[in-house]
């Protein structure tokens, strides 16, 4: 079967009343940004409240539809077959063709569905249904009409051509990137950053990443390995710019000056400072983290509200109320998770306290942090000054 177009389908974008057309136009944007790299011409257009994708010459069908699964805005992706316009007779036979090669088991219940987006051909839509149930009854006896509950829904919309199309391939959903401002999403090499990215991407905000490096404590195949984690995510959230911080020269200072046991949360909260710098200078809407309440000693209420504390955007945590499980089951749908558990240590595994505090007191956080006061302001400056940049993604 030789596809000619993809209906795209859309939901939330379907409820937005008079400014419809600006999520329609940056899911268009999307979509074209998504085949950019695909193996043949297509052309992305709106029409009478659609969204197709025409596909011009020869194409990779298998290709094409894997990067639109990775569109989000879209619901559904029907593949579609063009014929021309012509008499009921002729397209009768189009259709009786079309449900062959579609379906040869034959063994299926279905319910021909017509649109006659075209008011001058002769027939009505109650009409068509009718002649073109008959024709695949007549040709194809196995299969039967169930206008309830069909296995097979046959749409055939009469416009400047005749499209039919039958499959709905389910698409990731969400909304167009772009449409909801921008993040700042703070990135490690585990399992749970990569797959918050992807969530708030989902919700059409496009995403900038930041990296924190401890060399030589950790290695460059750490640094290669969230490289790869932010291409991934890419694939759905569009190019990323990623902010990748020296923060070894922080990490010492903390670990020579502080408690041991408030560590982790006081990396943490410095972190979070940087990680807030690179977003104002870009005009970001908030933080983004992958944290889940509970599942470690950085993640109590405690400590999330220790590490709240030195910010002024908001911090969005889209894992917050998940289990680990849940957490690896997206990450395995959108293909992190083998490339998060690879054995690579990032820097807050290295410096992690043996007996974590779990229920900082952010004034005693506060006073700890007044060690650091003779240098860490020229530390986290140099640290945001020397940072290397570099955007990820097609």
């Amino acid at each position: 079967m030789t596809f000619h177009s993809f209906l795209i389908k859309y939901g939330e974008i379907g409820i937005k009343g008079k400014n419809r057309y600006m999520f329609e136009d940056a899911l268009v944007r999307q979509i074209r940004y998504a085949l950019k790299e695909v193996e043949g011409e297509f052309l992305v257009h709106k029409c009478h409240g659609r969204v197709y994708v025409d596909c011009e010459g020869e194409y990779d069908y298998e290709e094409t539809i894997e990067s639109l699964k990775k569109v989000f805005g879209i619901v559904g992706i029907c593949p579609v077959v063009r014929k021309p316009v012509k008499e009921l007779e002729e397209l009768k036979k189009d259709v009786v063709v079309y449900m062959g090669e579609m379906y040869p088991e034959g063994d299926k219940t279905f319910k021909v569905e017509a649109r006659r987006a075209n008011k001058r051909y002769p027939v009505n839509s109650m009409e068509i249904n009718c002649a073109l149930g008959e024709a695949v009854l007549d040709a194809y006896p196995e299969m039967k009409v169930e206008v309830h509950h069909p296995d097979v829904r046959l749409n055939v919309e009469i416009r400047e051509e005749i499209y039919l199309y039958s499959e709905i391939i389910p698409g990731p959903g969400g909304m167009p990137v772009g449409t909801n401002g921008s993040a700042m999403l703070l990135l490690s090499g585990g399992i749970d950053s990569p797959v918050a990215g992807y969530m708030i991407a989902k919700r059409g905000v496009e995403i900038e990443a930041v990296y924190f490096h401890a060399p030589p404590y950790t290695s460059e195949r750490a640094k290669e390995k969230v490289i790869d984690l932010a291409r991934l995510v890419s694939a759905y959230a569009g190019p990323i710019k990623l902010h990748i911080v020296n923060f070894t020269d922080i990490q010492l200072a903390i670990y020579e000056k502080c408690p041991h046991d408030e560590l982790t949360i006081i990396m943490r909260r410095y972190m979070m400072r940087i990680a807030e710098q690179f977003a104002k200078k870009d005009g970001c809407l908030g933080l983004i983290t992958g944290e889940s309440i509970g599942q470690v000693a950085s993640q109590t209420m405690q400590s999330l509200a220790a590490t709240n504390a030195v910010c002024t955007l908001p911090v969005y945590r889209p894992l917050i109320g998940f289990d680990k499980r849940e957490i690896v089951e997206i990450s395995e749908k959108i293909d992190t998770y083998e490339t998060s558990i690879q054995p690579f240590e990032d820097c807050c595994t290295i410096f992690v306290a043996k007996h974590p505090v779990t229920k900082p007191n952010v004034e005693r956080i506060e006073k700890s942090e007044l060690n650091l006061s003779e240098n860490i302001e020229e530390l986290v400056k140099t640290a945001v000054e020397t940072a290397e940049v570099i955007t990820v993604g097609k």
